[in-house]
């Protein structure tokens, strides 16, 4: 092993170990207001409740991911990757059970416009729909012929059209799917709810991640992880919501982590997973709606996910590797995100 492949391998342990021992330790903030919260920009302050903490509703996954809330049951859904199952926590009782399993490897998940699941599998290379009976019904999995490489997250607009990310990370290894070749481009996205037919409205991202719609779904937001540092993108939604355009950067993370999945809250905040398992990097970051960061969630963990949730859509999710978190919060998250 040369020097700088030496060095990389030790920051990459020092890290995992400095992370292991700050999940060993965390608690629940034991005062109000908890800590772990922190106001970065006046601008926030207003989205803190003071007598709200940071809660650990679940453990023992491996890669958590996907979050997603159903307010007609009041439980919570999401993916544990490598455990190839999605997780159920219901909110009355805090009791967590396996949901589906196997679950092709799924990631993404959120509901459609009529209440049912959509999820993006990794080891089928498809996106399916949960129909009220439990019956699975596939909505993509080729483009033009070609094998979807592995769909990662997916949201739903309110024209009841799709839209969800292509990137390659469930066929580059064993763990998350299956080793595969990629047969596509890794694009973003579009399934028409009249001609089920899907189509490209981002072809220009290298390995798409979390997206999700401003409120009055006049831009898409998009993470590009296949870029170092990485980078989420805003276009404009234009021709009554079927195309994409005027791509530009919204927020470049240089130094400061790593965004993977988010969402937005009703005043255009967003809220994203953030981390690579330094210090002080872990757990979510809120970024305004001119991308300028206002305040973070300080997690023991990654965060890849999340999701607004609760009885008035004002409880943060958090998927954070190998637990899932939750904390309420003062805005509430846009309808169907």
């Amino acid at each position: 092993m040369n020097r700088r492949h030496f060095l990389s391998a030790t920051g990459t342990l020092t890290a995992a170990i400095a992370t292991s021992r700050a999940l060993a330790q965390w608690q629940p903030s034991q005062r109000y207001p908890d800590p772990a919260i922190k106001i970065l920009d006046p601008s926030f302050a207003k989205y803190r409740i003071a007598q709200a903490k940071v809660e650990r509703i679940a453990s023992g996954l491996r890669w958590a991911e996907g979050p997603v809330w159903f307010g007609d049951g009041r439980f919570l859904l999401w993916s544990d990757i490598p455990n190839n199952r999605i997780m159920r926590w219901e909110e009355e009782t805090g009791a967590v059970s396996v949901f589906r399993k196997p679950s092709n490897n799924a990631n993404g998940n959120t509901r459609d416009r009529q209440g049912r699941l959509l999820t993006c599998e990794h080891d089928t290379r498809r996106v399916t729909r949960t129909e009220y009976d439990g019956t699975l019904t596939v909505i993509a999995d080729k483009f033009e012929g070609k094998t979807l490489n592995s769909p990662n997250d997916i949201v739903c607009k309110s024209d009841g059209s799709i839209w969800f990310t292509d990137p390659p990370f469930g066929i580059l290894g064993n763990y998350e799917g299956h080793v595969a070749p990629a047969e596509l481009p890794t694009n973003v996205y579009r399934w028409d709810p009249a001609t089920k037919k899907l189509s490209v409205v981002a072809g220009d991202i290298n390995r798409p991640n979390g997206l999700a719609f401003s409120p009055d779904e006049s831009k898409l937001y998009v993470i590009e992880a296949g870029v170092t540092p990485r980078v989420i993108r805003a276009y404009d939604v234009v021709d009554q919501g079927t195309r994409l355009a005027r791509s530009r950067t919204f927020v470049t993370a240089e130094a400061n982590g790593t965004p993977d999945g988010f969402r937005v809250d009703v005043d255009g905040n967003l809220w994203c997973g953030w981390g690579m398992g330094a210090e002080g990097l872990d757990g979510v970051a809120i970024f305004n709606p001119e991308g300028k960061l206002i305040g973070r969630i300080d997690l023991p963990e990654r965060c890849a996910n999340l999701c607004f949730g609760g009885l008035r859509r004002n409880r943060l999710f958090l998927c954070a590797s190998t637990s899932v978190y939750s904390l309420f919060v003062n805005t509430q998250g846009v309808a169907g995100g």
